[in-house]
Order: C-alpha cells, then structure tokens, then sequence
C-alpha cells in the first residue's frame, strides 16, 4: 500500500496547513475554561489572604480584648536596692519598704585536689552510691562507677540527677581543683543536709557533708539564707528575692539592701490601654486596604472591556462584603452599661469616605483618665458575649472556623476549579481525538487523490500512444 510522507505531497493540496488551522480553531474551546481557571486560582489565593488578613487582626483585638489593660498600673521605686512589677489587679497607692537581708543559696565546697580527672574512689569497690539530702527532705540517690569518681565524674553524675543541687569545677591554680555544689534555690529550707557515699569511705572522706556535725569533708562556703525584709513595719521572711506573696498583686525583685525605708509607689497606668487602642485602629485601618485591594474595581471605557485585569479577585464577592458589613457594624456597643456607647464619644472617629478609623490621642487619654472603667466596659464588655472587641473576637473566630463562611466559599471555589480542570482536559482529549482523526480522513484523502493522479497520468498516456499508433 502506498504511504504518503508528508500530508499533501500526494494530492498537491495544502492539507498541512488546513489541519492545523482546524486545530487551532478546535483548542479555543480551551480559551473560556483557561480563562475561568486563571479567575478561580486568583480567586482561591484572595481567600487565602483574606483568612491571613483576620487572623492578623485578631492577634491586634485580642491584645485590647484584655481587662487587665484597664486596670494597668505602674510601680516606681525610690530605691535601685528593689523593684516591682504589677498584675491587672494592683490597687494604688504607696508602701513603705526596708530590706535588711538578701536570700541566698548555699554552697559547698569540696577540698584541693590535685586533678579533676582522676578517680578518688576506693578502687577495690564496683560501684557506690552519693545521697544528697535537702532539709526540707527531698533526696536523690546518685549510682556512681569507679572511672566516675574523678571530679568531672562526679560533677555530670550529680548534674544529669536533678538532685537539687549544681556542681561545677574550681580550678584553684594549675594542679589545684575544687568540687562546689550549689543549691538551685536560694533559701535555708533550700540548703543540702546531708551528702552520704555508701559503699564508698574514701569517697566519703572527699564529698561526705553533714550539717549537724561539727567538721565536714564538703565546708560550706555559703550559707544559705532567707531574704529579710519590711513593709509597713511588718517583718517579712522569703527564701526568695522575688516576692509575689507579700502585696496583693505586687512582686517585690529584692537586688540589695536599703538604707532605711524606701518608698514604693503604685500609680494607675492608662498609657498601656491608650497603645492598644493605638495598634488596633492601626490594625482594623490595614485590614480595611486589604479588603480594598481584594476588591478593587478600575472603571473601563465604553466598549473597550468588560473588566480591568488589574481588579480585584474578590471584587463583588459575597462573602467578604457579608465580612466587611458585619465587622462596621461592630465598631459601636449600645447595649453598654457605661456612658460610652461608640468609639467616636472617646476620639476614635469614622472617616465616612474610606471607612477608615482615626484616633484622636489627646481624647482618647482624657476618657482613660476620666473613666477608664467606663471605656473598659463599651470596649471589652464581659469578655464573654458584650462588647466590641469581644463581639468581633467571637465573629471572626467563626468566620475562620472549619464551618465558618470564609472555609465554605474556598471549599466551593476548590471544587469549582476541580470541576474545571476535568472540563479541560475532558475538552483537550476530545480534541486532540478529533484532529487524530481529521489527520487519519486527510491521509485517506491524500492517497485517494494521488491513486486518481496516477492513474490519470496512466491513461493519459496509453490514448497518447494509441494515437501515435494510428497516425
């Protein structure tokens, strides 16, 4: 059977070229599915951002969600000897504080020897065993080998036990080393009141200590000691220097003794909800671009284009403008029980143009100085079911949620797209099936026609002959 190389050599047409039009007249099927491909993926990435965009404002709202900015106060010392740090709880005012005695951890200290690697053990003995108890009766028992008997040994041995003490190494001079243990807590009901080596008397002689006795292997260096101090004339006891349990809501960082009575000053502090209500405008504020760069819309010409590329994914979107509705209408709490019902009664006001929040600093301290608790209550509500931020905490907690309107409308728009790319490569294999089978008709054709050539060429030629003949 005869076969034709190229399409058309045999028939003289140009069924090459007529094939590949065909093509590219069947593959703008593709276009509009391409082109509902390329909207769907934007659109899936706006989703994307905007579930982003919250999620940043959230972590803004949940800074001010907080009472405890409300109630906010600032501890001044007199003195460098302490300072103070405060709780939402804190009440004003001042005390009157003397510390006489610093709380400090014990520590002991092992005899000169003459390396940090060698055994000290008795060497005739498998194993022994270092017991140290602390006065408040807690105790750890530590298994030691005969190559763990150096200083170094003792020291990982006694560190990897969590016996609640530290030991380290002194290097006294070159050929003089030191064993030091130190009590991981200050205080004397902190303090080590036995070390015991047992099975081990040589061992014994070098880290044995007993604080009932009057002589020790292990002398104690430190003594342990608990933090003495005043408040109000009431003497006061810590094995600590940081005493959270003397003044309701205060702790007290001890750092040196006073000279005489310091004062300790506790004032209200409003600056700290002033700054929260700052970074959240600043955070609704970028929020709102978000939402308007998602739904961004370019007016085109007159019969020039039905839509600007450079518009936004989400524009005309439902389910943000369902968000972006909501979340205006969250920015007032009438049902406060405070004189404060909007943001714009304490400096907080509403650019009606862009939707934009600004904030009048001046105004928003004066109604923090002039009703903090007020402000507090319009604001933060119950933290439960009243007030804005509480109110816009719960929406968007929900709108983020796997059930929430923003997971559904990129569910949908992930099926959409699934759907789609069924649709075009379904298209693409109808296609590419249809142009396999005009090449297969134009080959037919091609042969058909260059059979009927030739045997054209043939007859043509015997009547040429014929004629000649009878001439």
């Amino acid at each position: 059977m005869a076969t034709i190389s190229t399409l058309g050599i045999g028939s003289g047409l140009d069924l090459s070229t007529i094939l590949d039009s065909l093509q590219t007249a069947e593959k703008t099927a593709l276009t509009p599915i391409s082109t509902q491909q390329t909207a769907y993926t934007a659109k899936l990435s706006a989703y994307a951002t905007l579930k982003s965009s919250l999620s940043t404002f959230q972590t803004a709202n949940t800074k001010l969600n907080s009472a405890d900015l409300f109630t906010a106060t600032t501890a001044t010392s007199s003195s460098s000897a302490f300072s103070a740090t405060t709780s939402g709880s804190t009440v004003a005012g001042t005390y009157s504080i003397s510390v006489s005695q610093l709380a400090q951890a014990q520590v002991l200290t092992s005899s000169v020897q003459s390396s940090n690697t060698a055994a000290l053990g008795d060497s005739s003995v498998a194993s022994r065993s270092i017991a140290i108890t602390l006065k408040d009766g807690s105790s750890k028992s530590v298994t030691l080998s005969s190559d763990q008997t150096s200083l170094t040994g003792m020291r990982d041995a006694i560190n990897g036990a969590n016996a609640g003490v530290t030991a380290t190494i002194i290097k006294v001079s070159d050929g003089s080393f030191r064993l030091s243990m130190s009590a991981n807590e200050t205080g004397s009901d902190n303090a080590v009141s036995t070390i015991a080596v047992t099975g081990d008397d040589t061992l014994q002689g070098i880290v044995g200590y007993d604080a009932s006795a009057s002589s020790n292997a292990m002398t104690q260096s430190v003594t342990a000691q608990n933090a003495k101090l005043t408040v109000n004339k009431v003497e006061i006891e810590n094995s600590s220097n940081k005493i959270s349990d003397a003044l309701e809501g205060i702790t007290l960082n001890l750092t040196a003794l006073t000279t005489g009575d310091q004062s300790l000053t506790i004032t209200k502090d409003t600056s700290k909800a002033s700054s929260a209500i700052s970074t959240w405008v600043d955070a609704y504020n970028t929020l709102l671009d978000q939402f308007n760069t998602l739904t961004k819309y370019t007016k085109v010409d007159t019969n020039t284009a039905t839509q600007d590329s450079s518009n936004g994914a989400l524009l005309g979107d439902s389910t943000l403008r369902t968000i972006q509705t909501q979340l205006k209408s969250m920015l007032t709490n009438a049902q406060s029980s405070s004189s404060y019902k909007s943001l714009g009664q304490i400096g907080v006001t509403t650019d009606p143009t862009t939707g934009s929040l600004k904030m009048d600093a001046t105004k928003v301290s004066a109604a923090l100085d002039k009703d903090i608790a007020g402000v507090k209550e319009m604001i933060v509500g119950d933290g439960k079911t009243t007030g804005i931020t509480t109110n816009i905490a719960t929406n968007i907690t929900g709108w983020l949620s796997t059930q929430g309107i923003v997971q559904t409308a990129t569910d949908g728009v992930s099926k959409t797209l699934n759907n789609l790319t069924t649709l075009y490569n379904t298209t693409s294999a109808r296609i590419d099936a249809d142009i396999a089978r005009y090449k297969t008709q134009f080959t037919q054709l091609d042969l058909a026609i260059n059979k009927l050539n030739s045997t054209s060429s043939y007859l043509t030629q015997q009547f040429d002959t014929s004629s000649s003949s009878t001439s």
